[in-house]
């Protein structure tokens, strides 16, 4: 749909002033709205003129600089043997002359299909059952008014094929696909969940992009470069995407998701996401490709309802592209290239309109779009409703970046410029109020550095909102951090992690938190949001009353840190992580080395205590279902009133690199209560 084409006409003066060259400079926003037009029966219309429309925006009238008219033919399949028609790549190397006006067609009369294969999220078998679909389609079913462009995405996006429509060409890309290739990661982005996951025995080793090790994130940033790429042409475009499932994990996507819809919407390309798994029957516990299930789960039944929400929300991930791009998701049947084809038929005959905004505002505000049709009262009328404006940091004053700040938590197009990992927990204070410790991860290669003086700079703004289940705010913070490294420091930034804490005091309740961070040298941005439950431990039941469970290898002097909030003095009195001047670093992404240490931190409440409390801790490290090491019992008899501190410390030097689920073993000798709390950590 919208797509922006910056200008940018400087004059030099004929007449200096005072020696000194005057430049004049302006910018425009070139939209792009592809407009469908049919009448009653279905069939479109043809032959209308630029005076036959009428374009809105925000209720604004809007002056078409750019119309065109698309005609595709409604023809059979052609024979497979056809000469080739060189056409202009999507990702030329090197790049073409640029065209003789912004909004000008580049493939005029032609279909623009991307077979996009996402060969990160696809095991084996779906990956030779995409293959043969998008062959079968080639072979069988592409048109003569059809050009095809082929992306893949493995550990990074790449165009294997700009478009063209030589038949071969297209064939000898997707049969050269290596099968198998990435699969491995399909399954790492499963739930880690310790009770319904899988036991395969096998040791896990992380790659070195630690901060991405627990995130899917990057399946739907790859999409969103894919349609990035797209947007030069201001055609309408069907990608065409395979995948086996976008799998939600523990770290919210939503923000991602959003940000690859809103890019899709702006260069309008439609995404048809195709299972490829197909038609699918589960098997309780899972089939013959899969382990033994581990723990109980596949007893109780938990294991089973993990399996089918699972796969649920891979699908519903699908459908939400599709639903929100203008495309169709094909979920449940074997024959995958129906897929492309419902795509291919998807796409007849339209306009093209295009217009400058009169709206020169860069507030990243949602403009909605209106096309009205002279003369056809019974016309039919298919396009985008409309698309986020673009923001500007560089010409913002104080007052426009508090602003932005406020904007970016009521914004319902995210910001994911800024990659976020955040991790709440939550420690009772008193038996109706938590003190909900909240950390947040930016990694170092993300973040520009200014010099001054001796030292390098930067700066970051903070600023969060918690709302309760009907969305009425309930808490806030807003900070602003300053950081100052030496050059010794400032040499490591790009292999290591900026990490910010808060804090919030919240009754028991069901909450979600949103986090806006933006590092204010370059302007970048990033959303993170998170739904979290602050139980009510207050209650007596059968279960031993736990807090959350820290999960740390850093501890480090209050004095050591490179930069801190005037408010970071109160927070620390409440924050039970903060001991002696000391404070216990929680890992978000929960990756470790071999020469470092393991500290984990609970909090035990209302202990039984006849006459005195006695609980007892262990660390156990499981490699599947496999018991690899145990820590030294650590047992704890005097409680800090109603509150029993629990902390624990293993070297990992004694564990092989690989993945493993961590248990806190916690039995309450007196009370006759215990818990058992895991978590999916990796060493390497």
């Amino acid at each position: 749909m919208p797509r922006w084409s910056k200008h940018f006409l400087v004059i030099a003066a004929l007449l200096p002033l005072a020696g000194q060259e005057v430049k004049f400079s302006t910018s425009s926003n070139l939209v792009i709205v592809d407009v469908t037009v049919r009448d009653r029966s279905g069939k479109p219309i043809e032959n209308l003129k630029k005076s036959d429309f009428a374009v809105l925006e925000d209720g604004k009238p809007q002056q078409i600089a750019v119309f065109e008219f698309q005609r595709l033919e409604e023809q059979a399949p052609a024979p497979a043997a056809r000469p080739r028609t060189a056409v202009a790549a999507v990702r030329p190397a090197p790049a073409p002359a640029p065209a003789a006006r912004p909004g000008q067609v580049q493939y005029r009369d032609r279909r623009l299909l991307v077979l996009f294969f996402d060969l990160s999220s696809m095991a084996t078998p779906d990956q030779i059952r995409a293959q043969q679909a998008a062959l079968k389609f080639l072979d069988t079913q592409m048109s003569p008014a059809d050009l095809v462009a082929i992306m893949s995405y493995g550990s990074k996006l790449h165009v294997d094929q700009d478009f063209t429509d030589d038949r071969e060409a297209l064939r000898q890309v997707i049969q050269g696909f290596r099968v198998g290739e990435a699969s491995e990661l399909a399954e790492v982005a499963d739930t880690a969940d310790a009770n319904a996951g899988e036991d395969t025995g096998q040791a896990f080793t992380a790659d070195q992009t630690e901060f991405n090790i627990f995130n899917t994130d990057l399946k739907l940033a790859a999409i969103e470069s894919a349609v990035e790429k797209l947007a030069q042409l201001p055609e309408k475009k069907s990608l065409v995407y395979f995948s086996s499932g976008i799998a939600k994990t523990g770290v919210e996507n939503q923000s991602q998701l959003r940000s690859t819809v809103n890019a899709a919407v702006k260069a309008n390309v439609a995404i048809y996401p195709i299972d490829a798994r197909g038609l699918t029957a589960l098997v309780p516990g899972g089939d013959a490709s899969k382990a033994m299930s581990r723990g109980q789960g596949i007893f109780t039944g938990y294991a089973q309802t993990q399996q089918r929400q699972q796969f649920n929300d891979q699908q519903e991930t699908l459908s939400t592209l599709a639903a929100d791009t203008g495309g169709k998701v094909f979920l449940d049947n074997n024959e995958l290239s129906l897929g492309i084809v419902q795509a291919q038929r998807d796409v007849r005959s339209y306009y093209i309109l295009g217009y400058y905004s009169t709206n020169p505002a860069l507030d990243g505000r949602y403009r909605r779009i209106q096309v009205r049709l002279a003369g056809y009262p019974q016309a039919k009328l298919e396009h985008r409703q409309g698309y986020f404006g673009a923001k500007d940091f560089r010409q913002f004053n104080s007052e426009d970046k508090e602003h932005q700040l406020a904007e970016a938590l009521n914004l319902g197009d995210p910001l994911t410029d800024l990659p976020l990992a955040l991790e709440v927990n939550y420690f009772r204070i008193s038996k109706g109020h938590y003190f909900v410790p909240v950390a947040v991860k930016i990694p170092g290669s993300e973040i520009a550095l200014a010099r001054r003086g001796s030292n390098e700079t930067t700066e970051f703004d903070f600023v969060g909102q918690v709302t309760d289940e009907k969305g009425k705010p309930v808490s806030s913070v807003r900070d602003g951090i300053r950081v100052k490294l030496d050059q010794s420091n400032a040499s490591k930034v790009a292999s290591r992690s900026f990490q910010y804490e808060t804090g919030f005091t919240l009754p028991p309740g069901s909450y979600r938190l949103k986090m806006v961070v933006r590092e204010n040298q370059t302007g970048k941005l990033g959303t993170f949001e998170t739904q979290f439950t602050v139980p009510d431990l207050a209650k007596d039941g059968p279960r031993l009353k736990l807090s959350s469970v820290v999960w740390s290898n850093q501890r480090e002097a209050l004095a050591a840190a490179v930069g801190a909030a005037d408010k970071k003095g109160k927070l620390d009195k409440l924050n039970p992580l903060v001991q002696d001047g000391q404070k216990l670093v929680p890992s978000i992404t929960r990756v470790f080395r071999r020469d470092q240490n393991l500290y984990v931190y609970a909090e035990v409440y209302d202990p039984g205590a006849d006459p005195a409390p006695s609980v007892e801790a262990t660390l156990t490290f499981l490699d599947g279902q496999k018991k690899v090491f145990e820590s030294s019992p650590v047992r704890l008899t005097r409680a800090d009133g109603a509150r029993l501190p629990l902390q624990l410390q293993v070297p990992l030097g004694k564990l092989t690199p690989g993945r493993y689920t961590c248990q806190l073993n916690v039995v309450d000798e007196v009370g006759r209560k215990f818990a058992f709390p895991r978590a999916a950590v990796v060493v390497r």
